[in-house]
C-alpha cells in the first residue's frame, strides 16, 4: 500500500468515507486494520455466545416435554431426576446463560468497541475499513465488470 491515495478523477476508486486523511499512513492504516480483524473475532464471538444462549434455552425449554413425556410413559423417577438436576440448572455456577451474556456485552464487548471507535476517532477521523478499502483498490482490476469500487448509483430516484 502507498503512503496516500488520492481520489481518482474519474471517480473510479472509494469513497470519502474509506479513503485515507492527509497525514494517516501506512503503519497506522495496519495498525487500525488489525484492531478491525480482531474486533470482527470478537463480534463472530459474540454471535456464537448469543447461539449458545439460544440453543441452551431451547434445550431447557424442551425439558418441559420431556418430563411431560416421561409421566406420561410411567416413568415418574426419571421425570422427577430431569426436573431437579437439569430443568433450569446453571449452566455456569450461578449463572443462566443470559447471565453470560450480559457480563460479555457489559464488560468485554463494550470495552472492545469503545477502544476500536476511540482509535478510528482520533486516528483516521473515524473512518472504517481502510486498510480492507486499499486492499480492495490494489487487488481489483479496474475497469472489469465485477471489480468496481463502488456500486452502482440509485437510479431509482
Amino acid at each position: 500500500m502507498s503512503e496516500q491515495h488520492p481520489p481518482q478523477a474519474s471517480g473510479d476508486g472509494p469513497d470519502e468515507q474509506h479513503r485515507r486523511g492527509a497525514g494517516i499512513d501506512d503503519a497506522t492504516v495496519e495498525a487500525l486494520g488489525k484492531l478491525s480483524e480482531a474486533l470482527e473475532a470478537v463480534e463472530h464471538a459474540r454471535g456464537l455466545l448469543y447461539g449458545f444462549h439460544r440453543l441452551t434455552g431451547t434445550a431447557d425449554l424442551a425439558l418441559d416435554d420431556a418430563v411431560r413425556l416421561f409421566r406420561e410413559a410411567g416413568h415418574p423417577e426419571t421425570a422427577d431426576r430431569v426436573e431437579t438436576e437439569v430443568l433450569g440448572r446453571n449452566v455456569i455456577r450461578g449463572r443462566w446463560t443470559f447471565q453470560i451474556v450480559e457480563d460479555y456485552d457489559d464488560n468485554y464487548y463494550a470495552a472492545f468497541k469503545a477502544v476500536e471507535r476511540q482509535a478510528r476517532d482520533e486516528l483516521a477521523e473515524g473512518k472504517r475499513h481502510l486498510y480492507e478499502a486499499e486492499m480492495k483498490e490494489a487487488r481489483r482490476t479496474h475497469g472489469r465488470p465485477h471489480h468496481e469500487a463502488l456500486p452502482p448509483e440509485d437510479e431509482s430516484g
